[in-house]
Order: C-alpha cells, then sequence, then structure tokens
C-alpha cells in the first residue's frame, strides 16, 4: 500500500489545528508546487533591523562583547557580526532559539522579529520599527568604543 501526501491535504490538516504554529519560516511559495521563490517582503527587512539592534542593545546592557556572547549563548560569533551589522541576514533558526533562552524572551515572537515567522498581528512590527527608529544611539562614543575605532583606523591606514 502507497500513502501519498498532497499539498491540499497537509492545508487541510493545519486549518484543522486552527492557531497553532506550523513550520519554523516565512510562508513562502514551494517552488516544487507553485513555481517560484517567496521575495523577501519589506516588513521582514524592517523587522531585521529591529532584531539587530535589539540583539545589539540587549548585548550592551549586560557588558558583553560579541566574543562573550557567542560564547555564553553557544552561537557563531559571525552570525552574530551579521545580525548586528546586515539588515538583509536571515539568521538562523537555531541562532534566534539560542538568544531568545540567553535573553529570556519568547521564542515565537523573536522569530518573528527576526523575520522567521510571519506575525500574526501587526502590531508586533509596528512596535519592531518603532523600536528600531527610537533605539539608533546618538550619544558621544565611549573611551572605549573611541579607542577600538581609532585602533582600527591606524590599521586601515598603514601602508604596506
Amino acid at each position: 500500500m502507497k500513502i501519498e501526501i498532497t499539498k491540499e491535504w497537509c492545508l487541510r490538516m493545519a486549518q484543522r489545528e486552527a492557531d497553532a504554529e506550523i513550520g519554523a519560516g516565512l510562508f513562502a511559495v514551494d517552488p516544487v508546487f507553485d513555481g517560484a521563490a517567496s521575495p523577501v517582503t519589506e516588513a521582514a527587512e524592517e523587522s531585521n533591523i529591529a532584531f539587530g539592534r535589539f540583539v545589539h542593545l540587549m548585548r550592551r546592557r549586560r557588558g558583553l562583547t560579541l566574543e562573550k556572547l557567542a560564547e555564553d549563548a553557544d552561537i557563531e560569533i559571525g552570525e552574530l557580526v551579521e545580525i548586528e551589522d546586515d539588515t538583509r541576514h536571515k539568521p538562523k533558526l537555531r541562532t534566534v532559539y539560542q538568544l531568545a533562552n540567553y535573553f529570556r524572551v519568547p521564542q515565537t515572537k523573536l522569530q518573528q522579529v527576526a523575520g522567521l515567522t510571519v506575525p500574526r498581528d501587526s502590531h508586533l512590527l509596528e512596535e519592531a520599527v518603532r523600536f528600531a527608529a527610537r533605539s539608533e544611539s546618538v550619544s558621544a562614543l565611549t573611551p572605549e568604543e573611541s579607542a577600538a575605532l581609532e585602533a582600527f583606523v591606524a590599521v586601515l591606514s598603514e601602508q604596506k
């Protein structure tokens, strides 16, 4: 006996689950069934900005370097740099999971802010964008930041 599970059957079963979350990614067009990939939405990019700022500020609030946060949360340092600096970076699900546990925030909502799942209400996205806009620092560099910047400029300016 051969059991065939179709896309329609999966969708019907998902509807029966009502409000339950299924999967870990954005709703995308399935190239096998529909022939095209899903474009990245503007809302997802805006939420990525908020996600990066959130991680950056939480890290700074705790007085952590990128290396220390990567070590403590058991995630790759390269991905942390991408999260904080690249608004188009799509973080790994495991990374968001580890950060949610480390910062003690709900995993499902952090996944939404990271652009990995579609927010159920627009309020979360609106607040994420508002947070990103308000969290941009306008303060002077700390002595440590200034020293690090000067050291890096010196390296950049070296003649070889």
